[in-house]
């Protein structure tokens, strides 16, 4: 449960080994590095500590930006009891002696602050637990989690709290975090500049791992400064954070759908290769690639479809990795596609007049009347064969009789669909003269 910012833990002997991570630690929440959009005097932490109206809170973040951290130096600065607890490690047992203590305090007159990591692994039960004691003021709740509050928490709680975003830090916090750890360390990194800047890319965001990054080149014996290759030669590049059932993953694959959506194959493939080296499966990524084909080129271009088949089965046969340019090709294709959603509009919007149609009969005439009394009741009179008619087009009702006629399919004016526009206004002109 040790977090590279926490403070107030009990100190090792010190003669023990103490990580740089914890030699590090804030001592108030002024040394925090990042999370200014938070933390800043106009932010929301900084209004609420301004205002001594601390309100319960939801910290949503990756790992390594210091949630826990600043939980514990909230409490440190409001004079709240610090209690920190894991949703991976407890259970209803454990919460409820959490509350009996808290109710205690309370009593006397000390408030609670209850730090709860991974909120979001504590099912609904034991979320709606701490409702009561949110609501009388026995705790004050912070939970953490890397996950998106909206889907993962109750209502109820989010309604009590509120959620404040932690963001990864960037390459500015991370160079300020190393000249710290240089401080601290006493002597400079054995790294050029373009070294430096590749470890903290390494880093990938997260304060905590440059740190033990950092601790690791501090131990080593060199003569001159390492450039990126000898550094990437020594130290193993940190895996990218991808959860495929998490957040993350939604968010890449809304990027790349949306990147394609947007004509630009750059950044296409860019999030195309952020998932593949995540670990996603490129099969997932072949179905949704199929899928943008049908959404946004639609008509525009029928052969889109074809092709991302194409490269599914191509993948199919080849295998990673190299199917996966198959793919990728296939994502190009469409990023640089004529695009319409002319059918895909048209298909909802036919969903949702069917719904509120109900169960409305065909028009007589359209039907086929395969007993004599079936065709004593109308069925298939009046009925106008296209292929006998002018042109090969009769223009007849097919909707239900007395239903309002709805133009469904709209094509634009891009790729085929615009040839698909200028049939679809002949026959419409067709329609209007054969039916007066």
């Amino acid at each position: 449960m040790s977090d590279l910012f926490d403070t107030g833990a009990a100190q090792p002997a010190p003669s023990a080994h103490r990580p740089l991570a914890d030699r590090l630690r804030p001592q108030s929440l002024a040394d925090v590095i990042g999370q200014e959009q938070v933390l800043g005097p106009d932010a929301p932490l900084g209004v609420m500590l301004a205002s001594g109206s601390l309100s319960s809170l939801i910290f949503w973040g990756p790992p390594g930006v210091g949630k826990t951290t600043v939980a514990r130096l909230l409490a440190q600065e409001t004079d709240l009891h610090f209690v920190q607890i894991s949703a991976i490690f407890s259970g209803v047992p454990d919460l409820r002696k959490v509350f009996e203590a808290a109710k205690i305090r309370h009593q006397n007159g000390q408030g609670t602050l209850l730090f709860v990591d991974e909120i979001h692994r504590f099912n609904k039960a034991q979320q709606d637990g701490f409702l009561p004691y949110m609501e009388d003021g026995t705790i004050l709740l912070v939970g953490a989690t890397t996950e998106n509050p909206s889907f993962e928490l109750n209502a109820a709680v989010l309604s009590r709290a509120q959620v404040l975003v932690l963001e990864r830090l960037d390459l500015v916090d991370l160079e300020r975090l190393t000249q710290r750890a240089e401080k601290e360390l006493g002597k400079a990194l054995p790294l050029t500049g373009p070294a430096r800047e590749a470890l903290q890319e390494m880093a990938d965001g997260d304060g905590r791992a440059l740190l033990n990054l950092i601790e690791q080149i501090a131990a080593w014996k060199v003569d001159a400064p390492l450039d990126p290759d000898a550094l990437s030669t020594r130290l193993m590049r940190r895996a990218a954070k991808y959860d495929k059932s998490g957040d993350e993953h939604y968010n890449l694959i809304s990027a790349l759908h949306k990147s394609v959506r947007g004509s630009d194959p750059d950044a296409a493939l860019y999030w195309f290769a952020r998932m593949l080296n995540g670990g996603e499966d490129p099969r997932y990524l072949a179905r949704r690639i199929t899928r943008m084909a049908v959404e946004d080129i639609g008509l525009a271009d029928p052969q889109a479809q074809a092709i991302c088949l194409q490269s599914w089965q191509t993948y199919e046969r080849l295998g990673s990795p190299e199917g996966e340019l198959a793919l990728a090709q296939a994502l190009v294709y469409l990023a640089l596609a004529p695009k319409s959603n002319g059918a895909y509009v048209g298909y909802k919007e036919a969903m949702r007049l069917a719904k509120q149609s109900g169960s409305e009969p065909p028009p007589k005439h359209i039907l086929n009347a395969p007993t004599s009394l079936m065709k004593d009741q109308g069925y298939g009179a009046g009925y106008a064969y296209d292929h006998d008619a002018e042109d090969g087009f009769s223009g007849q009702n097919y909707f239900p009789d007395g239903m309002d006629r709805p133009e469904l399919y709209q094509p634009v004016e891009r790729g085929f669909e615009r040839e698909l526009k200028k049939r679809l206004d002949y026959f419409a002109k067709l329609r209007a003269q054969r039916n007066g």
